[in-house]
């Protein structure tokens, strides 16, 4: 019998077209900042109304709209508006237009005069068959927009420079959560297998610290290489409350430090600029800003602290070091002796015991600081649901329904919710899924309307869940032997003998066990893992060299 599932909400955050949801956006971040407040001026509200051109009363409806919903971009985005007393009397689909055409040609060193400006307005609510405007409407939005992006975008950096204060420098970070940095690092260590305890290689660490107080926020540890999943990962681990993951993981430390960050600053590696991720942020409030290219010292507290996790990594046996002039003679592969999740205790523990430790730009310790910014501005939201707020952040695939459900590279997918979908499918219609490349036994699928994901499995549920990793594995081999069309079947038969093979095998290759350590560590359900605390013995030895000691050394910033 198939199981049920709960459908995750959607609300809509990828069916929206862009300009619709540029003005949600610009909606939300004049918004939330209202809807957290207990009294809301009139001042304060007259400001929203002219910053977004719409009436008084619409920003009311728009703050209910927010505090009634999830705190989410979608909550305030446009619907069909009917004018009247009141409200705003263009439909807000003209709006949609109006505001993406002022980016494409209005805000452009093209510099269109107002007239011009309207031209391409008609012109293009014409082509869309929708309600032309007139010129004093388009005036008047234009009119609203900021002087200085105005001339920046026209005119050039130096022509802003007189309308700038400050110079143009970035905001203060005065709260914990106000600036979050995220980055990756290989990991000077060689771990082993949990089967034999043989070595398979060095794993990935993704960190996220927070800037005000230096507190780590959240961390992955996986073989995988960085990707948006992991970058995916860490916000979830950062935004989530960490008491259940600390205790799968056997863990009897405290880590409170949890929220939803208000900007994160990242580097401009590819998994930082998915689309997954940038909607991602976009729709839980999330700033995203980049490093500027040839300025690594922009991220130097994220990176100050991976160097000095590392250099504790240093004192576990099997550590590469940093360079092969630091290692010498000291043979990594036979001294190695810590699993990976022994290895993800040991960080955690260090993590907490940083915490505690005094840092020597604070003058505090870190978890001092923490507590100390919530007190005075109050703590963020952690996030209530989990896996809902993953789905979000997970890599997105469009494919068009079919009347045995979806394929996704060789692999069906059904589930009874579909069948009215199958029933009215247009073959030009594509849905929007996600898939957890640690688990791909099922995917989430968007409903038509926009509003919710569902849970689809495999159509054949006897296939056993595998990797994404192992997929494309699977695939490779299968065109290696001359497979040109590769079926379902032949597919996960290669998939039984790879696997068969790894496990079976008297002395493993490093590569094979990896790949068994790969499928052990990343869990089958694709959110939290559940193996039991390993025995005394399995645990990195406590001497000095070995026991998680706190990242004491930080950097002076």
């Amino acid at each position: 019998m198939e199981p049920e599932s709960t459908p995750i909400s959607g609300h809509g955050l990828l069916t929206m077209p862009d300009a619709v949801w540029e003005l949600a956006r610009r909606r939300a971040e004049v918004i939330a900042p209202l809807a957290g407040l207990s009294i809301i001026g009139k001042q304060a509200v007259d400001e929203a109304s002219r910053e977004l051109g719409i009436s008084r009363r619409h920003v009311y409806l728009l703050i209910k709209r927010y505090r009634e919903g999830s705190g989410v971009v979608t909550d305030v985005a446009p619907g069909h508006s009917s004018g009247g007393q009141g409200k705003g009397r263009l439909p807000d689909r003209v709006e949609a237009v109006i505001d993406e055409l002022v980016r494409k040609h209005y805000l452009t060193r093209q510099k269109l005069s107002r007239a011009a400006f309207y031209r391409e307005v008609v012109q293009a609510c014409r082509t869309r068959e929708l309600p032309v405007p007139a010129l004093n409407t388009v005036t008047r939005r234009i009119a609203r927009l900021h002087p200085v992006e105005v001339r920046r975008s026209r005119e050039g950096r130096d022509a802003v420079r007189p309308l700038q204060s400050a110079g143009g420098n970035v905001p203060a970070i005065v709260a914990p959560l106000d600036q979050v940095q995220i980055d990756h690092t290989v990991i000077d260590l060689i771990v082993v297998d949990d089967r034999d305890r043989q070595p398979i290689g060095r794993p990935f660490l993704t960190v996220a610290i927070d800037v005000y107080s230096r507190c780590l926020l959240g961390m992955v540890v996986t073989l995988e290489a960085p990707s948006s999943v992991s970058v995916g990962l860490c916000i979830a681990n950062m935004a989530c409350d960490k008491r259940p993951w600390l205790e799968t993981l056997g863990v009897d430390a405290a880590w409170p430090m949890s929220g939803k960050p208000k900007a994160l600053f990242l580097d401009n590696a590819s998994e930082f600029k998915s689309e997954a991720l940038r909607r991602g942020c976009e729709q839980h409030g999330i700033q995203l800003s980049y490093r500027p290219q040839g300025r690594p010292h922009y991220g130097g507290i994220v990176e100050r602290i991976i160097g000095t996790a590392m250099q504790r990594v240093h004192e576990l046996p099997g550590t590469t070091f940093s360079n092969p002039g630091q290692r010498g003679g000291y043979d990594a592969d036979k001294r190695s002796a810590l699993t990976l999740t022994e290895l993800e205790r040991w960080l955690t523990l260090a993590v907490a015991g940083y915490h505690g430790s005094i840092h020597g730009s604070l003058n505090q310790t870190p978890a001092g600081r923490w507590h100390e910014g919530v007190r005075e501005f109050g703590a963020q939201p952690v996030v209530a649901h989990p896996a809902a707020f993953l789905v979000d952040f997970l890599p997105v695939i469009r494919r068009r329904i079919t009347r045995t459900g979806f394929v996704i590279d060789h692999v069906h997918y059904f589930a009874n919710v579909l069948k009215p979908w199958i029933a009215r499918r247009d073959r030009e219609d594509k849905f929007i899924i996600r898939r957890d490349p640690r688990d791909i036994s099922r995917v989430w699928v968007l409903e038509p309307e926009g509003t919710a994901y569902v849970e689809v499995p495999y159509r054949t549920i006897s296939h056993p869940a595998v990797t994404l990793w192992e997929h494309r594995q699977a695939l490779a081999r299968l065109r290696q032997q001359g497979h040109d069309q590769v079926n379902e079947e032949a597919l996960f038969r290669m998939i039984d003998q790879m696997r068969e093979i790894t496990t079976t095998a008297q002395r493993a290759t490093r590569r094979s066990r990896r790949d068994l350590q790969r499928r052990r560590h990343l869990p089958a359900s694709g959110t939290a893992k559940t193996p039991a605390a390993p025995p005394d013995e399995m645990l990195p030895p406590t001497n000095d060299t070995a026991a998680a000691r706190p990242f004491d050394e930080v950097e002076q910033w």
